[in-house]
C-alpha cells in the first residue's frame, strides 16, 4: 500500500530520498508505460509549487517515417496538448538538443506552446538511451523561476533510474 511521503531535511536529502522510492517503485519492472506513470505519480505527490508533471514520447511510427514528434505520455495534471515537433516549445526543444532546457519564464520563451495558461515556469529533461531518444519528462509551475540547478541535478538522475530500468 503506498501513502503520501513527508519530506524532511535538505533538498538533497529530500531529493535521494525520492530517487530511493523511484528506484522501490521501478525494481524488476521493465515496461515504460508503467514506470513513466508511477514516475510521473510520484513527482506529482513529491514536488511543490507545480501544475503539470508527465512524459511526451517519440512516436515511433512517425519518426520511422523520418518525421520527428513527440506524443503526450502518461502525466499528472490538466489535459495537455498531444503532440509537438521537435524544436517547438520547450519540449520540442529539449527533444532536439537532447538536454535539459529550464525555462524561468515562458512568456519570454519564443514559440512556447501554453497547454495550460497558469503555467509561468518550466524544465524539461530529455530521455536518452544510449543514441536513442525516448522522450521527454516536462514539469510546469505557476511560480516563475521556479526550477533550479538542484532540480535540474536531481530530475535527471530521475530520468536517469527511469531509463537504465528499460
Amino acid at each position: 500500500m503506498f501513502a503520501p511521503v513527508h519530506y524532511d531535511g535538505t533538498r538533497e536529502e529530500q531529493y535521494t530520498l525520492l530517487l530511493g522510492q523511484l528506484e522501490a517503485l521501478i525494481h524488476d519492472e521493465t515496461n515504460l508505460i508503467a514506470n513513466l506513470a508511477n514516475g510521473a505519480a510520484l513527482l506529482g505527490q513529491f514536488l511543490q509549487e507545480i501544475n503539470w508533471v508527465g512524459f511526451y514520447l517519440v512516436d515511433e511510427e512517425l519518426a520511422a517515417a523520418g518525421k520527428e514528434e513527440l506524443v503526450l505520455g502518461p502525466f499528472q495534471g490538466l489535459p495537455a496538448c498531444v503532440r509537438i515537433p521537435f524544436g517547438r516549445g520547450v519540449c520540442g526543444t529539449s527533444a532536439a538538443l537532447r538536454e535539459t532546457v529550464r525555462v524561468p519564464d515562458v512568456h519570454a520563451f519564443p514559440g512556447h506552446i501554453a497547454c495550460d495558461a497558469a503555467s509561468r515556469s518550466e524544465i524539461v529533461v530529455p530521455l536518452v538511451a544510449g543514441d536513442r531518444l525516448i522522450g521527454v519528462l516536462d514539469i510546469d509551475s505557476p511560480r516563475v523561476d521556479r526550477f533550479d540547478a538542484i532540480d535540474q541535478q536531481y530530475l535527471e538522475q530521475f530520468v536517469g533510474k527511469l531509463v537504465a530500468q528499460l
